[in-house]
């Protein structure tokens, strides 16, 4: 019976329903045909929202729409782009930076993509660079940030699997910026390539005086991530607060908001998380199917079979996850895939904190590898060029991205080390 589950959320995926409608009219259907009570839906769907740590979600978003709104994401922009515009390709690099500082606290990697895309894309297209280049980069770089903390992805990881999401948090930060890095390395190389523009070096006093035009900006991010891991606050009081604060500051400092626009940016992010916690119980419901049918026993049973192989295994899971990371979106598959795969990588003795890292960064990835990656066609979309042209001009990012998840599958110390540094 299970493959009556999958064909009819395959099939509407092929028709292009939302994937929170997909996974509930598959679950619809497979309990009618199965002669299971319908109360089951509105229980399971209550069951899988009603965990405390997922209130921090809507926060987050809020918090992520106010930072746009309220001019703190601009100024993380600006000073990247006064810190390393110099160099060539400057533009292209302040591009990933600021995604690297922006920490992916909107959301998701698509919102990071339509949010900084959609002021860095026209931007570079007016300074000279190639239209293509510029959706890649944005593309590529909007990966960064649910990797680097905090992230949306790894709280809804954390709650999945019962790990602390501070160490989740710190797991991610050295991959984040290894990521981060490598890329602005590919970039620079084919910024020299090509001959991109950079800027006239900024002085000392501009760089001072755009730092503290944007110390309020990236003081929030280290306000959330140190006050979660320092015990402080939890996740769910972090989110709060990271809302007050942009509030204030785009406000009071940088004076962007009032209350006509607050009003706005609440009711969107309303809608947003109120789409987001529909799929949360939806996705809760399929995997309860999954799990009643033992589907996570045949596919943990078929990938040892075939090997049991600690990293034989690891790339199965990869080619998994990257396979349905270009198609879903992040939070969907984590939802579906995520408990499944975590049982199978701990019998083979991989961390849960390693393996939650390595999931994320295959779902990134994923996100950008042709010919479906959705942040390539947010970012197309955005800079006006075919998605084709996009995706020629993002191979060697995809090629880095794999690049690191190689290392980061290969080396466990790289996501485990500062957890058991401070948390253990």
């Amino acid at each position: 019976m299970i493959w009556i589950l999958v064909t009819v959320f395959v099939l509407c995926l092929l028709m292009r329903f939302p994937i929170a409608f997909s996974l509930g009219l598959s679950c619809l259907v497979f309990l009618m045909l199965k002669g299971i009570p319908l109360v089951v839906i509105p229980m399971k769907m209550y069951s899988g929202i009603d965990v405390f740590v997922l209130l921090s979600i809507p926060g987050f978003i809020i918090a992520g729409n106010l930072m746009n709104q309220g001019g703190l994401t601009e100024k993380i922009i600006g000073f990247c782009n006064q810190l390393i515009g110099h160099i060539r390709g400057g533009l292209a690099l302040a591009n990933i930076a600021a995604s690297m500082l922006f920490a992916g606290i909107s959301g998701t990697a698509i919102s990071d993509t339509a949010s900084i895309g959609s002021v860095m894309i026209p931007a570079m297209k007016k300074e000279g660079y190639d239209a293509d280049f510029s959706c890649a980069v944005t593309a590529s770089s909007s990966t960064v940030g649910p990797i680097i903390p905090p992230s949306v992805p790894m709280i809804i990881a954390a709650t999945l699997s019962g790990l602390s999401v501070g160490k989740l948090f710190l797991a991610g930060a050295i991959p984040g910026l290894l990521l981060g890095l490598s890329l602005m390395g590919i970039t620079y190389v084919i910024a020299v390539k090509k001959g991109y523009p950079k800027h006239k070096r900024s002085s000392l006093k501009q760089l001072f005086k755009s730092f503290l035009d944007t110390f309020w900006s990236l003081l929030m991010t280290f306000i959330i991530l140190f006050g979660i891991i320092g015990g402080i606050f939890t996740p769910t009081e972090a989110s709060i607060i990271a809302v007050v604060y942009a509030f204030i500051i785009g406000t009071l400092v940088y004076k962007k908001l009032d209350v006509k626009k607050t009003l706005v940016i609440v009711l969107d992010s309303m809608k947003t998380s109120a789409s987001l916690m529909v799929l949360i119980g939806f996705a809760n419901l399929f995997g309860w199917i999954l799990i009643t049918e033992q589907l996570p026993q045949t596919v943990s049973s078929g990938i040892l079979n075939f090997s049991e192989n600690k990293y034989v295994v690891l790339l199965l899971i990869n080619l998994l996850l990257i396979l349905v990371g270009t198609f879903m979106e992040t939070l969907a598959a984590l939802l579906i895939l995520f408990p499944i795969l975590l049982k199978v990588a701990l019998a083979v003795d991989v961390d849960p904190i390693h393996f939650g890292v390595i999931a994320l960064l295959n779902l990134m990835i994923g996100l950008t590898t042709p010919p479906l990656g959705i942040c390539l066609f947010v970012s197309a979309s955005i800079g006006k060029v075919s998605i084709e042209k996009v995706s020629k001009a993002g191979l060697p990012f995809l090629l880095v991205s794999l690049l690191v998840l190689v290392l980061v599958t290969l080396f466990p110390a790289l996501s485990l080390w500062l957890p058991q540094l401070f948390l253990d």
